[in-house]
């Protein structure tokens, strides 16, 4: 058989895909994990058996894996269908979703609170989030202290919704009237707080501990010995947080994080709840964060704070207030808040996390957990989550949840995703296909959207809706293509859940350095680089990695205890392996990590300091031992340098030292990903013959260029998940290793599966032109087929603009979808078909020639090819597009038709300039969006097999 006639037959083999090449490559199996999956908010949870039932039906139809069932605040008018949660009601509600759920293959998960975080009106005062407060009292030598030690809450108040005066109110909050009508958000009673201790300090240091000489009046029994005497008061306050976006039944006191006891008593309304009742279908409960601190003040206290200390840091903190204040010596100061710090994240970690995590398997479910916002090392808060779960599109923030998952062997690792990538009503589908593919660069690959409002048939468009600003409901009009974007996700997980992380370089937390850094608050809250890593070179690292295209993962000091070695490969305590750890220019580490990476290096490891080793310990207990002990370790260490970098051998291995981090890498032996250099994002997962890459192309440009791979193969398939093509990539063997030819267009992403093993299949059909483009000409048959306010009327148009332009005021109102039709004789040109590219859509749009489905696209790019035997002599298109759902907003707001109906937050405004005179959203002042196919619309003759050198083994 001819070369030439062998290749055709390869590339026929492409396009169609026929059984043949599913021999070796094929797509995996779509499974219910793999899908993308949404938070289900119930507002009020006001619902019922048959919406439920209508929604799950069309939520399966459009290619969503599951649901998370969150109750949330209710919908005005609605107060009579409210149901109380966990009520037996609202029980009766979840076992039906969890019944139809299964029915349809659905996947449920259940928020375990009504809004966030853990709380309700079951949460005893007891049981309730505390703070601390101090007061400092003087005595001279001979005297006694002539006022009373007590310390008076002051009152205060805050409300989402309507105001009201604290001394209406009884306490506990739960127990006042209209909760939902005054959404509280916090609330502080006037009222003495209790002692926890009264230490006095004298000028000659001298302490002495008086709490048990002050008596029920605040007297203190005591006359001070000769010197000058200052006492610190120490008093437990009740924080007064309150849960947020409460629904009906579910506000109420947050709960003391850092107690066990508390998060177990919550914990039994569940149980309470549960009983007689079939949970087994829901498969992880789920935690919308901390967010116990964006109130006033900090949730910082627990009533066993003293003892918890004395047992975990080895000294009494009463023997030193005036450091935990800031009052001491600024060394004194950071040693004593460091230690503090790092036992509230002990407490939050073993009392909340852990206890919460051991209750929920009593239920043989699994815990999600948004650990992000804590004060406390959330990458050990993630550790011991099943599936920890992050939000935000920055890519160091993204990895610390990612980071955990794949240090401590997590196979998923969940988003909330799509959150507020633009204002209300203006997210097209390419938006948030930008967003998943952010999350999946960063190692993400169970994503959630953010969200969906259960909305009854009976409700007016657009249905009741969350202050969340992309709308993933039915009502939305992108939802007649949303499908399409579903599929894309569900393939690129499919293969992101598949093998394990692929990362070369541990970074180290230096969690210390900010533990030890004052602020204006006692806690530190860690929530990606910019809260609690800010001006701590880790960031500036971090950033460097990913623009070399080093895969990295972030591990703290705990889980660096874990790490074992056989020689250089490191493996974490997750089965995960590593060619080194970074230590980021930490300035303190803890003796024993130390210890643990001397160690790993005697046994074969390469441990690189970035730009200098630390120089001291934190803390402040036993400090002189365990300082002595640094020293000594790190003066073990005998440098010399070359290029740049500083080596000292130790054992079997080496410690590096170098300002750089790319050149340290580089001495390490670990090699990056270069294809960054072309503009190119990517994550990787290893499989048990090779590699998997996710590589997407977000730049301005196109790509189309050989592209180098760290990690190659005999064979790589390509995979394009959106428009599901696939074949044997081109490669071929150069110095800098394995090369693939890639071509994405901006925004489009790929699959490139490496493979040991050599391949068989069809060659990937690539694409190139073989002549000019040429407009489809011609006049095209618009008809508005759904949406509202109103149908406009059929339209015919020569020249592609917006349907907002044209005459009349039903299609500047118009939200829905049209299709447009034109007939076209058969172009010319050479090759095996033409790229059909429809210019610019607003925003999404599916393509049908001949009768024939071709795709549905959802951009930013918006082309799709087109085989020459699917063309005739001539030839009829129909393009169905969909736009945004603003413009119909515009209309409805400058008619001052209601639909912002919610109780508590009411549809707030991502930017200033669209809220009103209320505050709240608004589109009255917006221009109508563009709206249509705008074009122009091009065939350009194309050739199926454009790429150089060798499309596939053997050829």
């Amino acid at each position: 058989m001819k070369k030439s006639l062998f290749l055709s037959l390869l590339v026929a083999a492409a396009l169609h895909q026929n059984t043949a090449s599913a021999q070796a490559l094929k797509w995996p199996e779509i499974t219910q994990q793999n899908k993308p999956w949404t938070r289900w908010w119930w507002q009020g949870s006001a619902v019922n058996e048959q919406d439920l039932t209508r929604l799950l039906t069309q939520y399966q139809q459009a290619g969503l894996g599951g649901t998370e069932i969150t109750p949330i605040y209710g919908v005005k008018g609605t107060e009579n269908q409210f149901v109380n949660f966990l009520s037996p009601k609202w029980m009766d509600m979840l076992t039906h979703t969890l019944t139809e759920s299964k029915r349809l293959g659905l996947g449920v998960d259940m928020a375990q609170a009504s809004g966030w975080p853990f709380g309700g009106p079951w949460v005893t005062l007891e049981d309730a989030c505390k703070y601390v407060a101090y007061q400092t009292y003087t005595v001279k030598g001979g005297e006694q202290l002539k006022e009373a030690v007590n310390y008076m809450q002051k009152p205060m108040i805050r409300t989402v919704g309507q105001p009201i005066d604290i001394k209406q109110l009884v306490e506990p909050v739960a127990q006042n009237k209209d909760l939902q009508l005054h959404a509280f958000d916090q609330v502080r009673f006037e009222k003495p707080l209790p002692l926890q201790a009264l230490m006095a300090y004298s000028d000659k240091g001298q302490t002495v501990d008086l709490t048990s000489k002050v008596d029920a009046s605040g007297k203190l029994n005591w006359t001070a010995p000769a010197g000058n005497w200052t006492l610190f008061g120490v008093f437990q306050g009740w924080h007064g947080k309150q849960v947020e976006r409460a629904g009906p039944g579910g506000e109420g006191d947050v709960i003391d994080h850092f107690s066990q006891t508390a998060t177990q008593h919550y914990l039994q309304r569940f149980d309470d709840a549960f009983k007689g009742k079939d949970v087994s279908g829901i498969r992880a409960f789920f935690n919308d964060s901390y967010e116990v601190d964006d109130a006033q003040g900090e949730s910082n206290w627990t009533p066993q704070m003293f003892a918890e200390f004395q047992k975990r840091r080895g000294y009494d903190l009463r023997q030193h207030l005036p450091a935990l204040f800031g009052k001491a010596s600024e060394d004194q100061n950071q040693r004593v808040l460091t230690d503090y710090r790092e036992t509230l994240s002990e407490l939050l970690l073993e009392n909340y996390t852990k206890t919460w995590s051991d209750w929920a398997k009593t239920h043989k479910a699994l815990i999600r957990n948004q650990a992000h916002g804590s004060p406390a090392n959330i990458l050990d808060l993630y550790a011991v989550t099943d599936i920890p779960e992050i939000e935000g599109e920055d890519l160091l923030r993204i990895k610390f949840a990612s980071s955990a998952a794949h240090v401590t062997g997590k196979k998923l690792t969940s988003s909330e995703t799509a959150t507020w990538e633009n204002d209300h009503f203006l997210s097209k589908l390419s938006d948030i296909k930008k967003a998943m593919d952010r999350m999946l660069l960063g190692g993400v690959n169970h994503t959630f959207y953010h969200g969906t409002n259960y909305s009854p048939q009976a409700a007016a468009w657009p249905g009741w809706l969350f202050y969340a600003a992309v709308h993933f409901n039915p009502n939305n009009t992108f939802w007649t293509d949303f499908a399409q974007l579903n599929r894309y996700v569900a393939h690129a997980q499919s293969f992101m859940q598949a093998g394990q992380p692929s990362n070369d370089v541990l970074v180290y937390l230096p969690i210390y350095d900010s533990y030890g850094k004052p602020g204006k608050v006692m806690l530190q809250h860690f929530d990606g680089i910019d809260h609690g890593f800010k001006g701590i070179p880790v960031g500036a690292t971090g950033e460097a990695l990913l623009a070399k295209g080093y895969g990295f993962d972030f591990i703290s000091d705990l889980q660096i205890q874990q790490v074992k070695n056989t020689g250089k490969t490191l493996q974490t305590g997750g089965g995960s392996a590593y060619q080194t750890i970074l230590v980021p220019a930490a300035q303190v580490m803890p003796l024993a990590t130390m210890e643990q990476l001397m160690k790993l290096a005697q046994n074969g490891a390469t441990i690189v300091f970035q730009e200098q080793l630390p120089t001291d310990v934190p803390g402040l207990g036993k400090l002189d031992t365990r300082r002595a002990a640094f020293k000594k370790l790190v003066g073990t260490l005998k440098f010399t340098t070359s290029g740049g970098v500083q080596k000292a051998t130790v054992g079997k291995g080496s410690v590096l030292v170098g300002k750089d981090v790319d050149q340290a890498l580089t001495a390490a032996g670990v090699q990056r990903e270069t294809m960054v250099d072309k503009g190119l994002e990517f994550v990787r997962r290893r499989h048990d013959k090779g590699h998997y890459y996710f590589v997407a192309n977000w730049g301005e440009k196109p790509v189309e260029a050989w592209v180098p791979l760290r990690v190659g193969g005999k064979s790589v398939a390509l995979y394009n998940p959106m428009t599901e093509k696939l074949g044997l990539a081109a490669s071929r063997t150069s110095s800098a290793g394995t090369e693939v030819y890639v071509q994405l267009a901006p925004g489009e992403s790929c699959i490139l599966e490496t493979n040991d093993a050599a391949l068989t299949g069809p060659a990937y059909a690539y694409l190139k032109a073989t002549g000019a483009s040429q407009p489809v000409q011609g006049t095209w048959d618009v008809s508005f087929v759904s949406g509202g306010p109103e149908l406009p009327a059929k339209a015919q148009v020569k020249d592609l603009s917006s349907w907002t332009s044209w005459n009349g005021e039903a299609v500047k109102n118009f939200s829905g979808t049209a299709t447009y039709a034109i007939s076209f004789a058969k172009p010319q040109g050479t090759g095996e078909g033409f790229m059909l590219d429809l210019g610019r859509v607003a925003e999404s749009a599916r393509v049908q020639l001949n009768g024939q489905e071709l795709g549905t696209l959802v951009g930013p790019t918006y082309q799709v090819f087109v085989p020459k035997e699917k063309m005739q002599a001539t030839n009829k298109l129909v393009v169905t597009v969909s736009n945004s759902m603003a413009n119909r907003i515009i209309h409805m707001d400058r008619n001052k038709v209601p639909y912002k109906n919610a109780y508590n937050i009411n549809m707030s405004s991502k930017l200033k300039e669209n809220r009103g005179a209320d505050g709240l959203f608004t589109a009255e002042k917006w221009t109508p969006k563009e709206s249509g196919l705008l074009g122009p619309v091009t065939l350009t003759p194309t050739t199926t097999n454009g790429q150089q050198g060798k499309a596939s083994p053997g050829l």
